[in-house]
């Protein structure tokens, strides 16, 4: 299969539009915007797909959209930002995916951002600290990400916090310290992570921090004695 028809809009109540291993498709048809009941869209190993319509925005009662192993996916359009219904967002192995665009910001109601294996995705946008709804942050594998934004802090409503092998991320951001809802820092195979924010200290929702394979990371800050979270620390790592 290499396109949909655009007859697609006219399927009033289509809720869930899930499309697995159709090697040639390589978009989707404008009228996909005309889908006013759709609250599920999922491509899985649509290897040659290469972008999403800019009319996707209208899709008012998105709440899921979930990618993976699109590998010719460069970028998104920037009215993703109007998904107003949106609350997971997902891009697993879309290998050739660059950036998130500054729009992701909108997103009201985003609850999970999971990105794994985005291997060309290098930063998030500073917008994404007004994603004021965002619960869990997920980030493994994308293997050129140097920093997180210093917006990170703002993410009031943020719960958990992984990244996974991140072989270029050297620091955290001080701001990781007004992180006031985080329960769950999960940080494991950062190798050239050297130390972490003093602000750690002062995250008192915290109740797991948990360190493995981060090999250049050899103290923890004093800071970290305030903590009442339990430690789950590779050897190694010098406690305060």
């Amino acid at each position: 299969m290499k396109e949909l028809p655009s007859s697609i809009g006219q399927l009033n109540a289509l809720q869930k539009l899930y499309l697995e291993r159709c090697s040639e498709l390589k978009e989707l048809p404008s009228s996909i915007s005309q889908l006013n009941a759709l609250q599920e869209l999922i491509l899985i190993g649509c290897s040659e797909f290469k972008e999403l319509p800019s009319s996707i925005g209208q899709l008012n009662t998105l709440q899921m959209l979930y990618l993976k192993r699109c590998f010719k996916l460069k970028e998104l359009p920037s009215s993703i930002g109007q998904l107003n219904a949106l609350q997971k967002l997902y891009f697993v192995e879309c290998s050739e995916l660059k950036e998130l665009p500054s729009s992701i910001g909108q997103l009201n109601a985003l609850q999970e951002l999971y990105l794994k294996s985005c291997l060309e995705l290098k930063e998030l946008p500073s917008s994404i600290g007004q994603l004021n709804a965002l619960k869990w942050l997920y980030w493994s594998g994308c293997s050129k990400l140097k920093e997180l934004p210093s917006s990170i802090g703002q993410l009031n409503a943020l719960q958990e916090l992984y990244l996974l092998e991140c072989s270029k991320l050297k620091e955290l951001p001080s701001s990781i310290g007004q992180l006031n809802a985080l329960k769950w820092l999960y940080l494991s195979e950062c190798s050239e992570l050297k130390e972490l924010p003093s602000s750690i200290g002062q995250l008192n929702a915290l109740k797991w921090l948990y360190l493995s394979g981060c090999s250049k990371l050899k103290k923890l800050p004093s800071s970290m004695d305030q903590l009442n979270a339990h430690k789950a620390i590779d050897h190694g790592v010098k406690l305060p």
